[in-house]
């Protein structure tokens, strides 16, 4: 790699997902091959076309935030800074003499404070038409709140604004934290992405559109990456946060460093409004310009954590822009889809699945792709898409991919870290 760029780690990572509360809960959930998916307790589904979400199990506001303090937060504000607070605290960073003028913070959301928007409507609504809006409405609405109540709760005066790319958020939110990190703009940035859009509009909107599985006999078999039988993806909602830091800066410190940041690409279809290109040129272009950011080759990866949200088309796009990359070394790769058991996070997506990724180079584990029941005939049978149960390898790079509605793309590389 001859840039004359700092090299980028990470030394902090916090998840708050449809399948554990904590880093340690969400990787054993994934390697153990549970689903995350069930009949949605939030709000009335009876009328709803999907009656079933991937939602947050047993997060409760009031465990992390005093009642006053959670009024002023719409809920990706609180999970994002539930999440943002096991990175931090497992990298180690608040050691004396960080110097917080250099540590930022990036965070990426598809919606934002969906919650809030409906919660405020219906008071209106119900009115007599005076607009009487609670003061907090707009704060806690806006997408980049959530990286500004992170860095008020720290005191990070670095580089802080939030990314929005629609599914691919929050891995931007990692290229853009690695870029300023390499760059020298920063010493260290925590950057992820949170969602929490399990609401009416949510749910009906996407229904609208026909993006939803609609397999309300068995929610938890309904994301079924790669099956012939896939009728859309589940909504998941939660967070995942990276404690991105420069590897003389960690190492100075004495941090406990769980991966390097090889490269990121970024790209888009230019194509539709939601549908991807037919032939993936998108994803082979920002897989493409992954690889190059990185200075590797396509044999230097081992594992692709696919974007696989389990609807027709995209499963479809996605690999034959895999094979198209990768070659005859596409028969060497583990593919897996971690969405048939998280459903998709949308705008956090991208950092949940970074994290799984990452712990994969840690524990030389992939996890599976669960729920798949019959075989597409669209899809080569040599892949190896690592089906009902997870397996063991070494696991030197993998490859991270997240496309959004807009023909939005973004891909990362995390690579095992050695001295």
């Amino acid at each position: 790699m001859n840039f004359p760029y700092k090299r980028v780690v990470v030394t902090g990572l916090g998840a708050l997902t449809p399948l554990g509360n904590t880093i340690p809960q969400y990787w054993d959930s994934l390697v153990n091959g549970v689903s995350g998916a069930d009949f949605i307790k939030q709000f009335d589904v009876t009328k709803f076309k999907t009656k079933f979400a991937c939602e947050l199990k047993n997060f409760h506001a009031e465990d992390y935030f005093d009642r006053k303090e959670a009024r002023k937060l719409d809920r990706f504000s609180q999970v994002a800074l539930v999440a943002a607070a096991e990175a931090v605290e497992s990298s180690g960073l608040l050691s004396a003499g960080l110097n917080r003028d250099r540590v930022g913070v990036i965070w990426g959301s598809g919606i934002g404070g969906m919650i809030t928007f409906i919660e405020e409507m219906k008071n209106f609504n119900s009115g007599d038409g005076t607009p009487r809006f609670n003061p907090f409405f707009i704060p806690k609405l806006i997408l980049d709140i959530a990286p500004g109540q992170i860095s008020m709760k720290y005191g990070f005066r670095g580089p802080n604004f939030a990314t929005v790319s629609a599914c691919a958020s929050s891995t931007n939110a990692i290229i853009d934290a690695l870029n300023y990190v390499r760059l020298g703009k920063a010493d260290a940035i925590v950057c992820g992405g949170s969602e929490a859009v399990v609401t009416e509009a949510g749910i009906g909107g996407f229904n609208a559109i026909k993006a939803l599985s609609e397999r309300n006999s068995d929610p938890k078999s309904a994301s079924r990456p790669f099956d012939l039988n896939r009728d859309g993806f589940v909504l998941g909602e939660g967070a995942g946060a990276l404690v991105v830091e420069d590897y003389e800066h960690a190492k100075r410190r004495g941090a406990n460093i769980l991966a390097e940041i090889a490269g990121g690409g970024l790209s888009a279809d230019a194509y539709h409004l939601t549908a991807p290109h037919p032939e993936g040129l998108g994803a082979y272009n920002v897989m493409m310009a992954a690889l190059d950011d990185a200075g590797m080759k396509p044999e230097d990866i081992d594992y692709i954590n696919v974007h696989g949200t389990s609807t027709p088309l995209g499963d479809i796009s996605e690999i034959a822009a895999i094979q198209k990359v990768f070659g005859d070394h596409a028969y060497k790769l583990n593919i897996s889809s971690t969405k048939s058991m998280t459903g998709h996070l949308l705008g956090a997506a991208g950092a949940v699945e970074a994290i799984a990724s990452i712990l994969a180079t840690i524990n030389d584990t992939i996890p599976p792709t669960i729920n798949h029941f019959t075989d597409d005939p669209s899809f080569d049978p040599r892949l190896n898409f690592t089906f009902h149960e997870a397996q063991k390898r070494t696991v030197r790079a993998a490859l991270s991919n997240t496309f959004g509605f807009g023909g939005h793309n973004a891909s990362v590389i995390f690579k095992k870290f050695e001295e």
